[in-house]
């Protein structure tokens, strides 16, 4: 049998993820002394060595770090760090922290794929309007609310409500590219989006599965991610957004924690089943991110926007263990604010997946050159 072409499948976890509540350092007597009330009990740890372990809800996870298909970077970052959820997360979309950048990092890579946009369902996102990571003028993108609605703005009834639609995204992008860019861009790819519909259509009656799927925006997004993966449309990159914001964690953070873990764990974990069900997990990988993570202190009953974060990698490929060094909690070392200082650019974690994963020159997507992170 042919060998099938690597994919990559991304998990935005929105809002800013709180990396030091995510991998703790529970035998840390310093974390104790700045989480007084959202520090997690050490005898509720998921332990992964003396030092590190997960959050208690993030137990379905531990199956791969056993399996040594988990990769952890710790103190994840970059330089100059931004508490804004859109500007961090442009950042983190485009890989320039310097300037407003316009192309996404993977509407790079889907051009690079399908340079003449022979296909329109090389790009996938599920969730409403299209992530800046998988912009790019002349790309198309299929953006899905479900898989009953195909395609970005296609779910809309009537002419005024999509005019309304249109106009939104027009106005989340003008005032980075411009509105008439904006607007131009968004029509094309809607378009485009509805040349693929009828294809994508297909996905669900093709599907059969041994695995329930949790019944929340995440659980339900990653199985349309597994459905269009299963039906062999060449879509190489499948993208999704935890819900909005949802892990901004400014107060009740440990009951938001523990919900918002629980589900993203274990629906990576009925993804990779369901894959490895169907003999489809060998050429997928799975990346987890979030735009920043949280202060140091906490501030009573949540945290507060911070910098270095930590980061995931799932996949039958994926060499086990801990990326970086885990930032230091004594204040001497904190970055500006009380927060952790990163040591790990995303850049090198982007670079060792174009170049290692997707078998592309990263220089020219993430703007420069970047030391790799040996995951892979």
């Amino acid at each position: 049998m042919a060998k099938k072409d690597n994919v990559l499948a991304v998990l935005s976890l929105s809002g800013g993820n709180d990396g030091l509540n995510t991998v703790i350092p529970y035998t840390n007597g310093l974390y104790r002394d700045y989480r007084p009330t959202i520090g997690v009990a050490a005898d509720k740890v998921i332990p992964l060595t003396d030092e590190l372990g997960l959050y208690p809800t993030m137990g379905p996870l531990k199956k791969y770090w056993d399996e040594g298909k988990l990769a952890i970077f710790l103190g994840i970052g970059y330089p100059h760090p931004s508490y804004s959820h859109f500007r961090s997360m442009d950042i983190w979309h485009t890989c320039e922290p310097d300037t407003i950048g316009v192309d996404g990092w993977l509407g790079r890579v889907i051009k690079e794929f399908d340079p003449s946009a022979d296909n329109v369902l090389t790009g996938v996102n599920y969730g409403r309007g299209l992530p800046r990571a998988l912009a790019k003028e002349g790309v198309p993108v299929a953006s899905v609310g479900n898989l009953e609605t195909y395609g970005l703005l296609t779910g809309i009834d009537g002419q005024d409500q999509r005019a309304q639609a249109l106009d939104i995204f027009a106005r989340m992008y003008s005032p980075t590219v411009g509105r008439g860019y904006a607007t131009d861009y968004i029509r094309r790819t809607g378009t485009d989006a509805l040349k693929g519909a009828d294809v994508l259509s297909t996905a669900p009656s093709k599907y059969t599965s041994k695995v329930t799927y949790n019944n929340t925006a995440v659980g339900q997004y990653m199985k349309n991610i597994a459905q269009t993966h299963l039906a062999d449309f060449g879509t190489r990159v499948l993208y999704t957004t935890s819900p909005y914001n949802s892990f901004d964690t400014h107060a009740s953070q440990l009951a938001a924690h523990d919900r918002l873990w629980s589900d993203v764990s274990t629906t990576v974990d009925t993804f990779y089943t369901d894959l490895r069900d169907h003999n489809a997990s060998d050429n997928v990988l799975l990346f987890m991110f979030s735009e920043f993570g949280r202060r140091v202190s906490d501030n009573g009953s949540g945290t507060d926007h911070g910098a270095a974060s930590v980061a995931f990698a799932v996949g039958e490929h994926v060499k086990g263990g801990f990326y970086g060094t885990y930032p230091s909690l004594d204040p001497s070392q904190h970055a500006e604010g009380g927060n952790l200082q990163f040591n790990m650019d995303f850049r090198s974690v982007y670079a060792t997946i174009l170049d290692e994963w997707l078998g592309l020159n990263p220089t020219p997507i993430i703007g420069g050159s970047f030391e790799k992170v040996r995951f892979l």
